[in-house]
């Protein structure tokens, strides 16, 4: 099979981000970098099952698909144009509009800009002023700027916007947060790979700079924290934060219900949720004169700890389902649910560290299935009218 044929982002990708982030936390173990210690089997369990589960999660709908004519006929068809469409959904697409695309894009730049302003400071080189970073004035501009840029990219990509998303991306790399900076980059990316036909060597090309930029960003996050000190090389750091991440994953498992939902509702609320699992799972102080660290505990981490095994394995089932049908969807659709899909599908791999507790996240995944139903009550619809002639 050649690798131009190889659809490298659907949703099982993730199955491979989760091998390959257990690959690392076993070179940090059996290097013992910093004193690390391999997991429990229990854990592994765990994981292995969450994966089954998030694969079973993709599966299903591709059998439902195969076995309903229905379905084949339905998403088999011509797709829907703008003479199809009923005006409701027209009045919608104004929305997509190249104008008011670019109207958001600028806003979320100004907005992001002002954040900077306010905080006096480079958040990236000083870690007082990265706890303080996150703001409502970040938050509604990272809201407005990812999907405005990517879908202004999957529908007009005009090469003067490429500056606009450099920008954007520097004015978020600059506030210490590798999460934001690579969903950035990615999304990108993915955009980019479903909509132009990339040669492999770009391919390559981008995944080794969007690594080398993820590796940089962490470590000069990490170095800046003032009250840390790290003497590891960047790439050890990358395998030393999978292997703590995995690490406090295996104390959740041996604590599985603990917060009780508190997490879950942390994450749609002005909580922390990351804070919280640093002061149940490691016994971290509350408040003091240095900021609370924020604790990954991998996508697996939050639902057993809040609720235990069953909450993990509906979650990652849900993530596969919800994945499975936007990337149905955009591979019929293209254009803005293209973008979506590649937002929702790369904050998903970033999970795979962090957890699932970004209310913002939750957004971008409620708009790309909102933007799939739209588009398959239009495809009913279209199916429905009469042939003309």
């Amino acid at each position: 099979m050649k690798f131009e044929k190889v659809d490298l982002f659907s949703p099982y990708i993730l199955v491979v981000i989760i091998a390959l982030y257990i690959s690392l936390a076993a070179i940090a173990y059996q290097e013992h970098l910093r004193n690390l210690q391999w997991v429990s089997t229990t854990t592994m369990i765990y994981v292995l099952m969450g994966t089954l589960f998030f694969i079973l999660g993709v599966f299903i709908p591709k059998i439902i698909y195969n076995k309903s004519n229905k379905l084949k006929s339905l998403f088999g068809g011509p797709k829907v144009t703008d003479e199809d469409a009923a005006p409701w959904y027209n009045k919608l697409r104004f929305l997509l509009d190249e104008r008011v695309l670019l109207a958001m894009v600028l806003i979320a730049l100004f907005l992001q800009a002002l954040n900077l302003y306010f905080l006096g400071g480079i958040p990236i080189l000083s870690g007082y002023l990265k706890f303080k970073a996150t703001t409502n004035l970040w938050r509604v501009s990272y809201l407005i700027f990812l999907p405005a840029i990517t879908i202004l990219f999957a529908k007009y990509p005009r090469k003067w916007y490429y500056l606009l998303f450099i920008i954007g991306l520097g004015l978020f790399a600059i506030t210490g947060y590798r999460t934001s900076t690579m969903a950035i980059l990615i999304s990108f990316f993915i955009t980019l790979y479903y909509t132009k036909k990339m040669k492999t060597s770009h391919i390559l090309l981008f995944i080794l700079i969007i690594a080398a930029i993820g590796i940089a960003a962490g470590y000069i996050a990490v170095k800046s924290i003032q009250w840390q000190q790290w003497a590891l090389n960047p790439l050890e750091l990358v395998a030393y934060r999978a292997g703590f991440t995995l690490m406090v994953f295996d104390k959740i498992v041996h604590m599985a219900g603990a917060t009780g939902g508190d997490l879950f509702h942390q994450a749609f609320s002005t909580g922390h949720p990351r804070v919280t699992v640093g002061q149940v799972v490691l016994g971290y102080p509350v408040g003091g004169s240095t900021p609370t660290t924020s604790i990954t505990s991998t996508i697996f981490g939050p639902a057993v700890l809040d609720f235990g095994f069953w909450a993990m394995a509906l979650q990652m089932f849900i993530i596969g389902l919800a994945l499975r049908i936007v990337y149905a969807a955009q591979m019929k659709a293209n254009g803005a649910l293209t973008a979506l899909y590649a937002i929702i599908l790369t904050h998903t791999m970033i999970w795979v560290e962090t957890g699932p507790t970004d209310s913002v996240v939750y957004v971008y995944y409620a708009l790309a299935l909102i933007a799939t139903v739209l588009y398959a009550t239009q495809l009913i619809r279209t199916s429905k009218t009469p042939v003309k002639g």
